[in-house]
């Protein structure tokens, strides 16, 4: 279901900031391709249909081991065809347009696709141009303006009837998950050490604290109970955001009354929602970590992780600004930063080359000491579509935050879950083991947890039934509270 089609029951809503972008687009006509099972011709494969390569919470498991993959094999776990896409960009150009100029897909998909994109509600951005380059100013046309962009406040109850509206509109019955797609900010100076000292910045009408648009983003997800994912590099996630997440902030025990500025942006939702990040770990990043988890396996030390790599896309474009290069750079540069190895010496370059467009191309270098100190090197080259590499993990963090939630997860379960997806895991999920498949294996121990909490509790309500001591009616109500 898009934006512009007959409301149906979904399983899960995916706002994204920043949707007419290459990620945001992709996103969008994948669902499209998937739900109508749309097939087109390509260049070099000829004609493929629509798949979820890619994401794992979309593809079943698949060889005589099963292999990674989680549909059919995950009960409850959502169907992303079902999904509900919209959100926010602060361009106004039809996302059918921004999908053609983009040059990701095949222009036989993107025809198909093109008018049902371009009849797509785009809602206005909030924006501040001290976070973004300046590349970006010109066509920020689409923008919330006037008394919803008096202060920040006003811009967070803005985003909050944004997302109530959109709910409404579309009937959507799902979780709801807001995702940062949108340009790369400058990193925020404002520092606070609580959730309430985190709202009363924003509450003051003459605050002029440091503030990102990525970080009233995320407050108004909290207070909607929606997770917040930060595909961005910036700095939006800290121990107050991530505590202003927490549903005991939200939800007082023992009837008691929630602090006084909580009280001020009543009515809230005290939804079970999720603060994730930060920076997607899509291509090379995600590759590194892997390998040098294989090297470190291996027995060898590695000494050197010199990488660089080139794209020509919009996001790239931004990072040409010094003020948001640092953000970027701060992400890519730490990924190692757990292991605590201060003899890996790990180097990093990016470039913007436009020619290339959203095909980033890499290429690393990994040099570590083998038996008796003898040097081993090896060398790896990618290339793919950068929105082709991100799109997928967009995908699966939606996918699981609604699974979560809907299954009682804590956060700190779920973050350490969703490590996987990101370059530097924040916020709960500070400090994970870095290599790929200790993360991968970091899912596999939750998903463990909710079947054992699943089938103990399932087991005892059966009994009840047996006994008489339920009624079937009763033992469904039971299996509810269950997950809460």
């Amino acid at each position: 279901m898009t934006a512009t089609s007959a409301p149906m029951q979904v399983s899960a809503g995916i706002l994204i900031v920043g949707l007419g972008g290459n990620n945001g687009v992709t996103l969008l006509a994948g669902q499209i391709a998937n739900r109508r099972r749309l097939s087109w011709e390509t260049a070099t494969a000829g004609r493929v249909s629509a798949n979820w390569y890619g994401c794992l919470t979309q593809i079943p498991p698949r060889g005589v081991h099963g292999g990674v993959g989680f549909q059919g094999r995950i009960p409850g776990l959502a169907s992303a065809d079902r999904a509900v896409v919209g959100g926010w960009d602060i361009r106004p150009t039809k996302l059918g347009q921004a999908l053609y100029e983009c040059r990701v897909l095949e222009p036989d998909l993107v025809r198909q696709v093109r008018q049902e994109m371009d009849d797509a509600e785009i809602m206005e951005g909030v924006w501040d141009p001290s976070f973004i380059g300046e590349s970006q100013h010109e066509t920020a046309t689409h923008v919330v303006a006037g008394e919803d962009d008096k202060s920040t406040r006003t811009r967070v109850e803005r985003i909050r009837r944004d997302i109530r509206s959109w709910r409404e509109k579309h009937g959507v019955t799902g979780r709801v998950t807001v995702i940062w797609s949108a340009s790369v900010e400058r990193p925020s100076e404002a520092e606070y050490d609580s959730p309430d000292e985190l709202l009363r910045a924003v509450y003051d009408d003459a605050n002029d604290d440091d503030v990102s648009p990525s970080m009233l983003y995320a407050i108004a997800s909290a207070l909607e109970g929606c997770s917040f994912v930060n595909g961005g590099s910036q700095n939006t996630l800290s121990s107050a955001m991530t505590r202003l997440f927490d549903r005991s902030y939200r939800t007082p025990d023992d009837g008691a009354s929630s602090s006084s500025i909580l009280s001020k942006f009543a009515p809230h939702s005290s939804d079970r929602a999720y603060c994730l990040g930060t920076d997607y770990k899509a291509g090379q990043t995600k590759f590194k970590t892997a390998a040098v988890e294989y090297l470190r396996a291996l027995g060898l030390s590695p000494r050197v992780v010199a990488s660089s790599n080139h794209l020509g896309n919009n996001d790239m474009l931004n990072l040409t600004t010094k003020k948001t290069l640092s953000a970027k750079m701060r992400v890519k540069s730490d990924i190692f930063g757990p292991w605590e190895e201060p003899d890996l010496d790990h180097k990093v370059c990016v470039m913007y080359a436009p020619y290339i467009g959203d095909e980033k191309r890499d290429f690393v270098e990994y040099t570590s000491l083998g038996f008796l100190g003898s040097p081993h090197t090896m060398v790896t080259y990618t290339r793919c579509m950068d929105s082709i590499l991100c799109v997928p993990l967009m995908v699966d963090a939606a996918i699981w935050c609604d699974y979560f939630a809907n299954n009682g997860v804590s956060a700190g379960d779920a973050a350490r879950a969703t490590a996987y997806l990101f370059k530097v895991p924040e916020g709960e999920a500070k400090g994970v083991d870095p290599g790929f498949f200790h993360q991968m294996k970091e899912l596999e121990d939750v998903l463990e947890k909710i079947s054992e909490k699943e089938k103990g509790s399932n087991d005892v309500i059966a009994l009840g039934v047996s006994k008489g001591i339920i009624s079937e009616e009763q033992a469904a109500a039971l299996r509810r509270l269950v997950v809460k």
